[in-house]
C-alpha cells in the first residue's frame, strides 16, 4: 500500500510541476490553452485518487495523522515528495 501511495503521490507532484512549469506559461505565453486542460485534468485525477488511497489507508495501515498531513502535502507544492519520506519511516503505522 504504502507504494502504491508514493506512486500516486510522486505522479501527482509531478503532474502540478508540470502543470505549473510548462502547461500554464504554454497557455499565457504561447496562447495554446489545451495543455492546461490536459494536464488540469491528470492532475485532477491523480489528486483524487491520492486522497482517496489515504482515506483507505487511514485505519487499515496509518493513523489519523497520516490522512491530515497527506491532504496538508496534496495542496502544498511539492509536498507529496516530502509526505511519501514521512509515510515510508513508519511514522504513522498504527501499533500493533
Amino acid at each position: 500500500m504504502k507504494q502504491l501511495v508514493s506512486l500516486v503521490g510522486y505522479l501527482e507532484g509531478f503532474s502540478f510541476l508540470i502543470l505549473m512549469g510548462f502547461a500554464m506559461p504554454m497557455k499565457y505565453v504561447a496562447g495554446d490553452p489545451s495543455w492546461v486542460s490536459l494536464f488540469g485534468s491528470l492532475h485532477g485525477g491523480l489528486f483524487v485518487a491520492y486522497v482517496g488511497l489515504l482515506f483507505y489507508g487511514v485505519g487499515k495501515h496509518w493513523n489519523f495523522t497520516a490522512l491530515l498531513h497527506g491532504f496538508i502535502a496534496a495542496v502544498v507544492p511539492a509536498g507529496p515528495f516530502l509526505f511519501e519520506g514521512m509515510l515510508i519511516s513508519g511514522e504513522y503505522d498504527l501499533k500493533e
